[in-house]
């Protein structure tokens, strides 16, 4: 059975044939530097003690330290947690940050702990992986199921463990322990960017009608993005279902549904509005289709019938590579995970800068940094796809192992 690192690695290797490479950077690519696996083991609130299964990957640390965020799912696994900082690696390279890349995971429904529990968790993490974090060795971040506060715990347990405090171990932090400005929104602001800066050299309508799949924190700010813009967005989902409005969707009232009730279909039934099934939201009449829930939610089973004219992907591997092919065939466009969402480490990036100089940004700057950063790679993965006429995920790839092999080389043999 194919793994989800060689599937993604097979991206890799497609993109190397329009480079002219030694074959022995593919080689040193094909598997993570490091992978550390450990037991967490936690008191719970019972008395009892409970172990839990961990791990942190650093895949490659050419173009700097690694850089990459910790989820909590109890799907997580090595695959899993390999494949997330492989693409960290690339996505790194794409927005040609000094970084490279890295992702932890521990195997755990987090539903199911108390917030003392929770807090245990997150200390044990970094008690268990202090030799392999630091901030310029590895920086974690939030990721799945993981916020602010779960950061705010590790770095502090880092700090305990170091003897001094070091801000810059951790980004993703509450912003009076050093967080950066504009990181709650920074995934959604920067593919919002992405994508308006592209809508004219795509031969895209700006205001169209978009569909959300994922209505979690990327998921919700898009929208909000969006609907500022003058798009209609007409369908979104979540965890418990979707729902439907050709007329279009109100924003606040699907955010306060959410907050209120748990789930956007809870609007179901008023204002013409009307509950689907959730796998039919990639279906849906649309011009712009935002994937932003989990990886392989379009597949070879449900591509031929999307209807959208661009997907834009903030979620991590949302299009499996069959699902490509098919969407290719369509003439779908694809912004690719790899651009798209790199807000979010971008500004992760600005986070960790910031910490190290000691020196705050306004939110009117980091917004700039970002905007820049997205069009100026936008412009030139653009360019490069109409170049070697491939998609845009290819030649955002094409990009990456450029930059990569580049900083490899100059390191000598």
């Amino acid at each position: 059975m194919t793994s989800k690192l060689e599937k993604a690695l097979a991206r890799l290797v497609a993109a190397a044939k329009h480079l002219n490479i030694d074959t022995t950077i593919l080689e040193r690519l094909e598997f993570p530097q490091e992978t550390t696996h450990a037991r967490l083991t936690i008191r719970m609130d019972d008395g009892s003690l409970k172990s839990f299964r961990a791990w942190r990957c650093r895949y490659d640390d050419s173009r700097g330290p690694t850089k990459g965020g910790i989820r909590y799912h109890p799907s997580v696994t090595a695959d899993e947690v390999e494949t997330l900082a492989f693409l960290m690696t690339v996505k790194c390279a794409v927005m040609n940050l000094p970084l490279g890349g890295g992702k932890g995971g521990v195997q755990i429904d987090p539903r199911h702990l108390s917030k003392i529990e929770l807090e245990r968790l997150a200390r044990g993490y970094v008690q268990n992986f202090a030799k392999v974090i630091g901030p310029n060795r590895d920086i974690p971040a939030p990721d799945v199921n993981t916020n602010a506060m779960t950061m705010a715990w590790m770095a502090d347990e880092y700090a305990s463990i170091v003897g001094e405090r070091t801000p810059a171990v951790i980004t993703g932090k509450p912003i009076s322990l050093g967080g950066s400005l504009g990181r709650d929104d920074a995934t959604a602001r920067g593919g919002y960017y992405l994508l308006q800066f592209l809508a004219k050299g795509l031969g895209f309508t700006q205001g169209a009608r978009a569909a959300i799949q994922g209505f979690g924190n990327a998921g919700s700010h898009m929208a909000q993005l969006l609907e500022s813009a003058g798009y209609k967005v007409v369908a979104v989902s979540d965890s418990k279902g979707a729902i439907y409005c050709p007329a279009g969707l109100d924003i606040k009232k699907l955010n306060a549904a959410k907050e209120r009730n748990g789930s956007v279909t809870k609007l179901a039934g008023s204002d013409g509005v009307s509950r689907i099934a959730a796998g039919e939201l990639v279906s849906v009449e649309c011009d712009l289709l935002v994937l932003a829930a989990l990886e392989d939610m379009v597949h070879a089973g449900n591509a031929a019938n999307v209807k959208a004219a661009i997907i834009l992907e903030l979620a991590n591997s949302p299009i499996t590579p069959e699902a490509d092919e098919i969407l290719k065939s369509k003439n779908i466009i694809v912004l690719p995970d790899i651009l798209a969402n790199a807000g979010g480490v971008a500004v992760s990036y600005f986070e960790w800068v910031q910490n190290r100089q000691g020196d705050y940004w306004a939110i009117e700057d980091i917004h700039a940094r970002l905007k820049t950063m997205m069009e100026e790679e936008g412009a030139a993965i653009l360019a490069c796809a109409k170049d070697k006429n491939i998609t845009l995920r290819s030649a955002a790839y094409v990009r990456a192992l450029s930059r990569i092999v580049e900083a490899i080389e100059a390191k000598g043999t």
